[in-house]
């Protein structure tokens, strides 16, 4: 079930009672969540299931659902599952038959979409890009290409540098949104490219949680500094130019001349 991002008042009468009557609460971090409980008058019984040990929890969590006993599900904020552990435990519920209720609320990413700016259907959320590595690349090379928004989360610290490997990707010029501190005190919605959005942050190093809402690519009009990146990295992966100029035709919507000119330009 979702429970607020940042803001009390978002917690939902559905919600309080769900958790008021159930066995147990299962929490990302019982630390997190005791407070919050503590400020509605709860004292349900909590217990954490967080990834480090849901695979192990999952099982004598099952055998307590057969048993007759009703559990909820809850993460440090928002909506579990998205980005936060228990799809292992929901996907276990589902394979014994029992039953899964969706309890809704708020949700980081619903709340970015509606405030960015951009139009936010359809939608791809691919969560937190891995720190470096080829996964790193591949998200972010998908997260540019895609003709949707795309929602990312990211750490404050890390903020700038995935914008600007964004831009190398994507193009300076594409639009951005990012969302900080969303329903807190010091929301702020940040819009415009990812150059300039990125150049603000350097400026003013930012805090507290943060969702990027990217703009969809445009199919028209390719990014050449995207394309090259793209050609650069196959090129250091010991592509052939013919590859290189084959995957940014058909993947990326190159012309023949600029996939060609990309793919031997050393």
């Amino acid at each position: 079930m979702s429970t607020p991002i940042g803001n009390l008042g978002d917690m939902t009468l559905r919600a309080l009672a769900v958790l008021q009557q159930v066995a147990v609460i299962c929490c990302e971090d019982t630390r997190q969540s005791r407070p919050m409980l503590d400020r509605f008058g709860l004292g349900t019984p909590t217990l954490a299931l967080h990834e480090h040990n849901e695979a192990a929890m999952t099982p004598r969590l099952i055998e307590r659902l057969r048993a007759g006993e009703s559990l909820a599900l809850i993460s440090d904020a928002g909506t579990p599952l998205v980005s936060d552990p228990g799809a292992r435990l929901v996907d276990a519920v589902v394979a014994a038959g029992l039953r899964v209720v969706p309890v809704p609320g708020a949700s980081a990413t619903l709340a970015a979409l509606v405030a960015c700016g951009l139009t936010p259907h359809p939608f791809t959320v691919l969560g937190f890009p891995d720190r470096k590595g080829k996964a790193r690349e591949d998200m972010l090379a998908l997260a540019a290409r895609l003709p949707h928004v795309v929602v990312l989360f990211e750490s404050p610290n890390r903020l700038v540098d995935t914008l600007r490997d964004l831009a190398g990707i994507a193009g300076a010029g594409r639009q951005v949104a990012v969302a900080r501190e969303l329903t807190k005190h010091f929301e702020e919605i940040r819009r415009g490219t990812l150059e300039a959005v990125a150049a603000y942050y350097e400026e003013a190093p930012p805090r507290g949680e943060i969702v990027i809402v990217l703009a969809g690519a445009t199919a028209a009009e390719p990014s050449e500094d995207g394309l090259r990146a793209t050609a650069d990295a196959m090129r250091a992966e010991g592509f052939r130019p013919r590859d290189i100029v084959r995957m940014l035709m058909d993947e990326h919507g190159a012309s023949r001349n600029l996939a060609y000119r990309l793919a031997h330009d050393t």
